[in-house]
């Protein structure tokens, strides 16, 4: 354990002394720098295997060459996430009021100014997509409250640094663990709103599929709307062009209900699924690939586990 805390504590050095060596560039250019680094060293990395891996089974069709340019793709998202942090405030400039749009574009304001007026609790989901991290900051822009339920890094050092990060940028937090549940509950219960990530794997989630392969979901959110009887909302942000970001909030979903009326949370978690899935295969380079999302040898569609030829 103390050679673990060792090891932690000094990688946790040399990511934010990275970190603050770059912040004294433009953002641009750091974000450049950042992705050339992490295209040319991510396929070097243990869990390089893993996102190769799994592209292989979500997309049987595709060459060895478009496995690994997705794969690079994904670090260069990964990278320009972790430098993105230092830089939020620069780089999120959306202003409602400004008719044209700076570098970040949102498609949904009329549902945002909506759900301001209204007085009653909202879900909103997404997934580890484009930059996930600039949708509170939206909301805030909107004048509507959000805690966000997220996952800390195993790392407690760059935990820490994060957690401190986007509590200043993204209003309340709550760190994935015992007890979040109870946390995000009472946040509804006083007619809040909370946003939550629903694509990693969760032990003791319900069996669902994920691009035809057997995995478990967190069945939080359909829980949650069906205690609270609150609307769910679809939101995402992906990176265009340029260096440029479109965030996207979508209507609430209708969804699936059992014979009494109430939200059917085994249906409900498997259309979130669908939902997430169909956002990565639109832009499967920003995608983290790297998740042990998957049951082991969990392939249900018949689909080989190899890709076709190079």
């Amino acid at each position: 354990m103390r050679l673990k805390a060792v090891e932690h504590w000094l990688i946790a050095q040399v990511a934010l002394t990275l970190l603050s060596l770059l912040r004294r560039l433009p953002p641009d250019k750091a974000l450049v720098f950042a992705e050339k680094v992490a295209r040319r060293v991510g396929p070097w990395a243990g869990r390089h295997r893993v996102a190769i891996d799994n592209l292989r089974r979500a997309y049987p069709e595709k060459t060895g060459r478009d496995v690994e340019a997705i794969a690079s793709d994904m670090w260069a998202n990964m990278a320009r996430l972790a430098v993105e942090y230092i830089f939020l405030d620069k780089l999120f400039d959306f202003d409602p009021d400004r008719p044209q749009p700076g570098r970040v574009e949102v498609s949904g304001i009329e549902i945002f100014k909506r759900l301001r007026e209204e007085n009653r609790p909202h879900i909103f989901f997404t997934a580890h997509i484009g930059n996930f991290e600039f949708l509170p900051i939206a909301a805030a822009t909107f004048g509507l409250e959000l805690t966000s339920l997220f996952r800390p890094p195993n790392n407690p050092y760059i935990a820490d640094y994060i957690y401190r990060t986007r509590r200043s940028a993204m209003g309340g937090l709550v760190p994935s663990r015992t007890g979040a549940a109870l946390q995000l509950a009472r946040v509804l219960e006083s007619g809040g709103n909370i946003g939550v990530l629903v694509d990693q794997k969760f032990r003791r989630g319900v069996p669902t599929t994920f691009f035809g392969r057997a995995c478990r979901t967190n069945p939080l959110v359909p829980k949650l709307a069906r205690q609270y009887d609150c609307d769910v909302y679809p939101a995402r942000c992906i990176r265009l062009p340029g260096g440029r970001f479109r965030l996207e909030i979508n209507d609430k979903l209708n969804l699936p209900r059992e014979e009494n009326g109430t939200v059917d949370v085994q249906r409900t978690t498997q259309m979130l699924n669908d939902i997430v899935e169909k956002w990565v295969r639109a832009d499967p380079g920003q995608w983290m690939w790297f998740h042990k999302r998957w049951e082991a040898g969990g392939d249900t569609t018949g689909h080989s586990a190899r890709p076709g030829a190079t």
